[in-house]
C-alpha cells in the first residue's frame, strides 16, 4: 500500500452553544442568506445554534482554502448538498451535521463524503420499520431490548451519512442499502443496490463523538484506505488519528 492509496478525512467537533454565544462575531462571518435564515427561527437558542454551526464551518473551511471566512461562497446541488471550490487549492469536499448542541464537520480533498451526528434518545419501535431495511430491522430485533436504542442510532447515523455522501438526498430509498447496527462489526456497509454503485467503492466508519451521541462518516474512497484525523474544536489543529 503506497501513500497514494491513503486518503485523509479531517473530523471537527464543537459546541454550537459556545460558538453561537457571540452573535455579533458570528454575524460578521455569515452571508446575507444565512443571516436571513437565522432570523426565521422561532426559538433564540435554535437561531444561535444555527449561527454557531455556519460560522464555525466557515472558519474551518477558510483555513483549508486560504480565504477569509466571510468571503466563502457555496453552491448547492438539486438535493441541497453544499459545495465549495477554491481556484488553485484543489477540490475541498465537506459535510456538516448537528444535533442538540453538538456539531461535526468532515473535510477532505477530492472524494465525496457525508457525515451525521445524532443525540441518543428514546425512539418508537415503529420508527425502525419505516426507515430501516428488512435486514437491519431483523438485526435490531436480535439484540437485547436494553441495547436497541444505541444500536438504532448507530444505524441511523450510518444510513444518514451514506445518503448524504451520495448526494441523492431523499431520492435514495433507505432500503436500497444495509448497514451494521453493531459497534465493532466490519465492514459497516453490508449491502448496496447495484444502481447506487459498488460496495467496494465505499468506506463507512463510526466516529468518536461526545458521550450521549452517535456519529458516522461515509466516504466514496474508490478502494483507497481512509485515515480519520480528529481535529477537535475549531482552531485546534492537533488531534488523534485513526485508520481504516
Amino acid at each position: 500500500m503506497t501513500s497514494a492509496d491513503l486518503f485523509a478525512v479531517d473530523i471537527w467537533t464543537w459546541s454550537l452553544d459556545d460558538w453561537g454565544s457571540n452573535e455579533m462575531s458570528a454575524l460578521q462571518i455569515l452571508s446575507g442568506d444565512e443571516k436571513e435564515r437565522a432570523s426565521r427561527f422561532v426559538k433564540p437558542q435554535d437561531a444561535r445554534r444555527y449561527m454557531g454551526g455556519r460560522a464555525a464551518m466557515r472558519s474551518i473551511l477558510g483555513q483549508y482554502v486560504g480565504s477569509a471566512p466571510a468571503a466563502l461562497s457555496f453552491s448547492y446541488n438539486a438535493q441541497g448538498k453544499p459545495e465549495l471550490a477554491a481556484p488553485g487549492q484543489g477540490p475541498v469536499r465537506f459535510n456538516l451535521s448537528h444535533s442538540a448542541g453538538q456539531a461535526v464537520l468532515a473535510v477532505s480533498r477530492g472524494f465525496e463524503l457525508g457525515v451525521d451526528i445524532e443525540e441518543v434518545r428514546t425512539f418508537g419501535e415503529d420508527v425502525a420499520g419505516h426507515f430501516f431495511s428488512k435486514a437491519e430491522c431483523a438485526q435490531l430485533q436480535t439484540l437485547p431490548p436494553g441495547d436497541r436504542t444505541l444500536a438504532f442510532f448507530r444505524g441511523w447515523t450510518r444510513k444518514e451519512a451514506f445518503v448524504k455522501a451520495t448526494g441523492l438526498g431523499l431520492s435514495l430509498a433507505l432500503d436500497s442499502f444495509d448497514v451494521s447496527l453493531i459497534d465493532d462489526q466490519q465492514p459497516m456497509l453490508r449491502r448496496v443496490d447495484p444502481s447506487i454503485g459498488s460496495i467496494e467503492d465505499w468506506v463507512l466508519l463510526g466516529l468518536d463523538v461526545p458521550s450521549g451521541f452517535c456519529g458516522a462518516v461515509a466516504v466514496l474512497s474508490r478502494g483507497a484506505r481512509v485515515e480519520l484525523r480528529y481535529r477537535g474544536d475549531p482552531g485546534n489543529w492537533p488531534g488523534k488519528t485513526s485508520m481504516m
